[in-house]
């Protein structure tokens, strides 16, 4: 079927919704984007990306208008469509494609019909109705813990953050310029120094972007790195290194770098990275517990986690995921904090993060890590840096950021982050 973005679209749709995959996943070689070209890639991305965004509203107004569901692949069909008519999709284009898509699902043709006339009335109701439902909510499986960790007025909040297209944040490469690009790309310069565009952009047409004088990168996720403040001439380790900001930045204040992670495809994306930022860094592929390098005076662990603080960038996750592997994550986790620990020289520091919204990831894993090397403190001086509110300080001294955090400027990445001294 993927002959077009809009049949892309369904094809992504289907393997979120049907087989549970993530849309990185189903996005790379392979997958069913691959005879597309760039630009109906990116438009086939964006349209199954923001028809997940909006799937809780979509549902329903679709239940107004059938009783029976029609098979997966024609139920996601009608999804799109709806989503693209209730956000100013134009009507006759829109039905018109969904129509011919429906046509082309075996064993479907009957239902050309149904997706003409479900989608008719869509069109007719759909935009006005869009706007009385509720901001589309967490699943439970998600939902009921986040409540229990943060509360129900925080969670409704976050909720409101995921229903919002993300903006763009980047990560200039001297600090000491920030200014001058906000200015000349006219973006926004927020408290911690991560520059935010909040237009639609063409990122490789940005000025700045050729010289690599900055990187896309959420400002919660450049962060970690200021915390842990690697200083020049330092031997650090940026374990779990892909796709390579906190590497650059690690790299860009004058620390010999050593990057690793366990993927060879997405080393290829850090290396592209130093290549175009002029940045040099050792890259190597493998197993970040199988690593035995060091001593190193700093360590920057991102460890693999739910990446549920990333679900407004990211809505496919709550809808190809239910929560059941959270667990061996967990357990992942507390087994690198233990092997990172071994790599330090005496009297460094590791810092530990992950994009997740649940304590267990973040402060109770940290609070275990203390519990299980008497000779570890963590380091709460560390987190006192400008444009870091104290609101944003967890009791046992880490650093917790939730999505709802500077809601009115476009949100956040939620983000817990520690620095630990052995």
């Amino acid at each position: 079927m993927p002959q077009t973005a809009r049949g892309g679209a369904v094809a992504l749709l289907d393997g979120v919704i049907g087989r549970e995959k993530l849309l990185s996943e189903l996005t790379g070689p392979g997958g069913p984007l691959d005879r597309l070209s760039p630009s109906d890639k990116a438009r086939a991305q964006r349209l199954a990306t923001e028809t997940l965004r909006g799937l809780e509203r979509v549902d329903r107004l679709l239940q107004r208008h059938m009783t029976k569901y029609p098979p997966l692949t024609t139920r996601n069909i009608l999804r799109l469509g709806t989503w693209e008519l209730c956000t100013g999709g134009a009507a006759h284009g829109v039905v018109n494609d969904c129509v011919d898509l429906a046509a082309k699902v075996p064993n479907s043709e009957a239902l050309k019909g149904l997706v003409n006339a479900v989608l008719r009335k869509i069109a007719d109701t759909g935009p006005a109705a869009w706007e009385t439902l509720r901001v589309p909510r967490l699943p439970k499986w998600l939902r009921e813990p986040l409540a229990e960790a943060w509360g129900n007025p925080a969670v409704t909040a976050m909720e409101e953050v995921h229903f919002l297209a993300p903006p763009l944040d980047l990560t200039p490469r001297e600090p000491a310029q920030a200014e001058v690009l906000a200015g000349e790309m006219g973006a926004e310069m927020l408290p911690t120094g991560s520059l935010r565009l909040t237009e639609s952009v063409q990122v490789s047409a940005l000025p700045g972007f050729e010289q690599g004088a900055w990187w896309v990168q959420d400002a919660a996720a450049a962060l970690p790195a200021k915390l842990l403040a690697p200083q020049k001439g330092e031997k650090v380790l940026d374990l779990c290194a892909a796709p390579g900001g906190k590497t650059l930045q690690l790299a860009a204040a004058g620390a010999d770098v050593t990057a690793l992670d366990i993927s060879q495809r997405r080393m290829a994306r850090v290396k592209e990275n130093l290549e175009r930022t002029g940045l040099t860094a050792t890259c190597l592929t493998g197993d970040a517990l199988d690593h035995a390098g060091g001593p190193y005076d700093a360590i920057l662990l991102d460890a693999p986690c739910s990446a549920t603080g990333t679900i407004r960038r990211h809505p496919d996750l709550p809808v190809a995921k239910d929560g059941s592997e959270f667990g061996a994550l967990i357990e992942l986790q507390a087994q690198m904090i233990d092997h990172a620990l071994t790599l330090l020289a005496p009297g460094g520091r590791l810092v530990f993060c992950t994009c997740s919204l649940l304590p267990d990831e973040g402060e109770v894993q940290v609070e275990e890590a203390l519990e299980r090397h008497p000779g570890l403190r963590i380091d709460t001086e560390a987190r006192a840096l400008p444009g870091i509110p104290e609101a944003w300080f967890s009791e046992e001294g880490g650093l917790r950021i939730r999505p709802d955090h500077w809601a009115g400027q476009g949100g956040i990445d939620g983000f817990y982050i520690a620095v630990l001294r052995q």
